[in-house]
Formats: C-alpha cells, sequence, structure tokens
C-alpha cells in the first residue's frame, strides 16, 4: 500500500523560524486499526503519534524520543514513539473506550483526563537518556507540548495536533504542525504564524479536503519567505521481532519457564502493534537449556576470577 504521510521541515532564514508540518493520517489509522481504537481512543492516538512524529523531526539521525501521558481520565495511559527516521508507534491503554458524547476538544480533554503528567524522553546517543516532565494542560496533548518546550526546554513553539472523524466513526485524517523561533529571535514570530493560521481549517480539515502539507505549509507561513530542508516519509513501525521476544523469554527465572513448558506455550504480545509471538514447549525447553548453559558459564567465569 502506497503511504502519504509525509514530514516537511521548513527554514525561514530572514524571519529566524523553523518549522515542521506533517500529515499522519495513514499511520494513525494503521495504529488505530491494530488496536481495535473505538473512534474516542483513535482520535486521541492519532494526536499522541502526531505529536512524537514532530517531536522526531526535531531530532538528528540515530536518535528517538518518546512520550507519556498519564492522566485521570478512562483512557488510562498513551504512550507513543518516534524516531529521526520517521518511524511511529504508540498505544492507549483503554483502546475499546465507549464514548456516546461528540469527540470534540472538549470531550477529548475529559477522555484524557485533567489531571495528570506528559513525560518526553530522549534518547540522543548520549550515556544517559534526557527526562522532562511537566503537569497536563487543560487534558489537552497540543496545549501540553507547548507548556513542555516552554518549561523544559525553555523554547516558545506554536503547535498544532489536529484528527477528523469522519461520519462512520473513523479516523478521516491527521496531521499538525510545529514552529519555534531560532536562539535570540524575537518570539513574536510566532504570533504571526499563528495569525494566518487563525483564518484557516484545522490541518486535519484541510488534508481531509485534499490539501497537501506543501498548500498548508504556504498557508502557514503567508508573507513569510521559506525554504524546504527536506521531506521525509513517515510510517506506522514497530522494532518488535520474535527474536525481542524470545531474548524477554530469556530475562525469566527456570522456574517461571518450567512453568510454562509445562503450560505448554508462552505468548508475548507487543503493547505497540499487537503483534503476537507465540513458543511452544520444545521452543521453552530450548530456552530453559540455554539459560542454563548461561548461568553455568557465570558460575566458571566467577570461580577463576
Amino acid at each position: 500500500m502506497t503511504n502519504n504521510d509525509t514530514m516537511l521541515r521548513l527554514f525561514a532564514k530572514g524571519a529566524g523560524l523553523r518549522g515542521l508540518v506533517c500529515s499522519t493520517t495513514e499511520l494513525a489509522q494503521e495504529a488505530a486499526r491494530r488496536h481495535e481504537a473505538t473512534p474516542m481512543a483513535a482520535a486521541l492516538l492519532a494526536d499522541g503519534l502526531t505529536a512524537a512524529a514532530l517531536l522526531g523531526g526535531l531530532l538528528k539521525v540515530q536518535q528517538r524520543v518518546a512520550l507519556k501521558i498519564e492522566a485521570d481520565g478512562p483512557l488510562g495511559k498513551l504512550v507513543a514513539e518516534a524516531d529521526a527516521y520517521g518511524r511511529v508507534r504508540g498505544y492507549v491503554a483503554e483502546p475499546g473506550l465507549p464514548w456516546p458524547r461528540p469527540i470534540d476538544r472538549e470531550g477529548m480533554a475529559d477522555a484524557l483526563g485533567r489531571a495528570g503528567l506528559l513525560t518526553v524522553v530522549q534518547d540522543l546517543g548520549l550515556r544517559d537518556l534526557h527526562h522532562g516532565a511537566v503537569a497536563l494542560q487543560e487534558g489537552a496533548i497540543e496545549a501540553s507540548l507547548r507548556h513542555y518546550f516552554q518549561k523544559s526546554e525553555q523554547i516558545p513553539t506554536l503547535v498544532r495536533l489536529d484528527g477528523a472523524v469522519g461520519g462512520q466513526g473513523a479516523l478521516a485524517a491527521a496531521g499538525g504542525l510545529l514552529f519555534q523561533p531560532l536562539p535570540g529571535v524575537d518570539a513574536a514570530i510566532l504570533a504571526r504564524v499563528a495569525d494566518n493560521l487563525a483564518d484557516l481549517p484545522s490541518v486535519a480539515a484541510a488534508l481531509a479536503a485534499g490539501q497537501t502539507v506543501q498548500q498548508i505549509a504556504t498557508q502557514a507561513l503567508e508573507g513569510i519567505p521559506y525554504t524546504v530542508l527536506e521531506e521525509q516519509p513517515l510510517a506506522f513501525a514497530c522494532s518488535c521481532s520474535r527474536q525481542r521476544s524470545r531474548q524477554a523469554l530469556k530475562v525469566l527465572s527456570e522456574d517461571d519457564l518450567l512453568a510454562l513448558i509445562v503450560e505448554g506455550e508462552a505468548m508475548i504480545d507487543c503493547h505497540f502493534c499487537h503483534q503476537r509471538y507465540i513458543f511452544d514447549r520444545e521452543e521453552l525447553a530450548a530456552i530453559l537449556d540455554e539459560v542454563e548453559r548461561d548461568a553455568l558459564a557465570t558460575m566458571f567465569e566467577e570461580s577463576d576470577a
């Protein structure tokens, strides 16, 4: 299947502004399908995935970022991850959340929760991960992300996260944008972009109407000369694998592995993509043999030290 999701990296040199504009419709639809998400859960997951994609757009090669929201709403937890190559994945704790009310910003805030914490974790290739956490703002991922940039990174930021749910309750479009002034540049430039956006449809509504991210970028930066630095494809992608699941089983104790062998099989489900990996009794016995051999080897190494 052709993937049309994309991220534009923009630079307005004269205005001292950098920006990102993205469409995330297909990756958000794929995530909703995999998790069998209800319309409200799909809309919130789409916002989280778009937020992660935008954060990923700020990374350098071989870097990754994750955001987690834990709040007091019925959705429970939301987790989304992205890397510098446009690979995005995520999940919510309650994908089957029923929601008889309209799927608008007020309803989304109630479903997500109005008291909670947004945590952003960046793997920048250093010894330690970089953590930042802020209180959830207005029950909205968008407002919370703005607050994160201002509080944790001291960068004024304009953020839009949008998802449009169609008449049948399915996610019709999703996307977002992010603009930041360069260091030393007056943050008033963001107000000019915000004024341009005020008279336009939301990003998701524009995408649903057939507009491209290039057209949305041009409208957002009307009157501001800019250059497109890069156009990068985005896609739902998970790093889970059978081998990684096998390695996870090797962390279990010998007694736990024996219990699984007695049961006849072990099933490991990936939170992010719902892929299921099944290991039968024969495979589990082979893993137990490896664990026992590794334990003996470690014992002999320690005795020789």
